[in-house]
């Protein structure tokens, strides 16, 4: 029986004792599944690499409240998809990140969705009849360019490039997917990972784009494998390496420990105080945080809410910050991923170049109407905040300014 999060790693053991987490790396990895990205980023907390691990992502989602703006402080790279604008952007952020002390591990993932998938991956077996290209099962054609706009700035600096798969079985009756995971079902992700130094990999574009797509086809073999017997080596002809589980660090625990007691108790205790104080204006305050109605009749008054307005205006801004959590891990979910390249119709670019459409044309509907969104709840969330404050302070600005000198 599983119990939590299992990830076995299919990795030569001596390759992966002498190089993994000590250098940069350049990670080419599937995107199958929403909880890909987590997976991935529990493999480099086991690995002392976690706070290192960078990725590619769409721009959009940096402004995704808390989980965008993390990664925007984390130096991820956003991406616009315009290629002339992407560039530039890929290559002044990975020569920056190239030359890191501590090893940085870059990832570039590559779509292959549910619902969306069949659109795509139809229009990439067309693609690749009329260009006569490889055509792979499980995974869409790969686009090159990004790929290759990212060796550049690496030559000298960044060492290995790794492939890597994840997949899982079929016929698991846990789904792997953001909702089952934060209800702690428990989960068997399946990882292959193998080192290329770059040395290996071609210098000129051309050989670029060959070897990237050999890569895939190699990877559609190790899928169709996995998917058809439960073993990536089965039938994908490559050779069997025996996978192993990495422990799990007890340090990461004890950092979320230390973090919460030095957050939540100072915060509870100071909540308990405000609770029990025996003053009204203090157990108001603790009462409104932890989202009670007030009941200060002097208040009601004052304001003019009644205690079912205001128990209203909570349910309604709890049910807000739920949906604004709920729209973040569904924005993760697989059959909601990108329609970009589903369609043969290329946007067509504004005819002002200085029109503020020009910046924002490559977004789709979909991106535009989840910020906005976001944005909306977050304001909302934040406009209620700010007036409960405000009121207290026009009511009692001498009483709170007197509470909080003597904390």
């Amino acid at each position: 029986m599983v119990v939590g999060y299992l990830i076995l790693l299919y990795v030569d053991k001596y390759e992966f004792d002498k190089y993994y987490g000590k250098e940069h790396a350049y990670c080419v990895m599937n995107h199958t599944y929403e909880v890909d990205w987590l997976i991935g980023w529990m493999t480099c907390d086991r690995i002392h690499l976690l706070g290192n691990c960078k990725a590619y992502a769409k721009k959009v989602v940096k402004y995704i409240p808390v989980l965008g703006w993390a990664w925007k402080f984390s130096e991820f790279v956003f991406l616009e998809r315009s290629f002339d604008k992407d560039k530039e952007i890929i290559n002044k952020q990975i020569t920056e990140l190239a030359e890191h002390p501590d090893p940085i591990w870059v990832t570039v993932t590559f779509s292959r969705g549910d619902e969306i998938y069949a659109k795509k991956h139809e229009a990439s077996i067309e693609f690749a009849q009329k260009n006569n290209l490889p055509q792979l099962k499980y995974h869409l054609l790969p686009r090159t360019r990004g790929f290759i706009a990212s060796l550049a700035p690496m030559k000298g600096k960044v060492p290995a490039l790794y492939d890597i798969e994840l997949c899982f079985k079929e016929d698991d009756p846990v789904k792997p997917t953001m909702t089952n995971m934060l209800f702690g079902k428990p989960l068997v992700a399946h990882m292959y990972m193998k080192r290329i130094p770059m040395e290996d990999v071609p210098t000129t574009e051309a050989e670029q784009e060959k070897f990237l797509r050999d890569m895939f086809i190699g990877k559609d073999k190790l899928k169709e494998s996995f998917i058809k017997t439960g073993d990536f080596f089965a039938t994908s002809g490559v050779s069997r390496i025996e996978p192993f589980e990495l422990p799990r660090r007890i340090y990461s625990l004890i950092n979320i420990i230390v973090w919460q007691l030095c957050t939540l108790v100072p915060i509870s205790y100071y909540l308990i105080k405000l609770l029990f104080s025996g003053e009204l204006l203090y157990f108001s305050i603790g009462a409104a945080i932890i989202g009670t109605c007030m009941k200060n009749e002097l208040f009601n008054e004052a304001v003019g809410w009644s205690a079912f307005e205001y128990a209203a205006i909570d349910i309604s801004t709890d049910i807000n910050v739920y949906l604004l959590l709920n729209k973040t891990i569904g924005m993760s979910e697989i059959k909601k991923g990108s329609s970009y390249g589903t369609s043969s119709a290329t946007p067509k670019r504004p005819s002002n170049p200085h029109s503020l459409t020009q910046e924002y044309y490559n977004l789709s509907k979909q991106d535009i109407n989840v910020c906005a969104k976001c944005l909306d709840i977050s304001l909302y969330c934040s406009k209620f905040v700010l007036r409960n404050v405000t009121i207290y302070l026009y009511f009692h600005c001498d009483l709170v300014l007197f509470y909080i000198l003597i904390i």
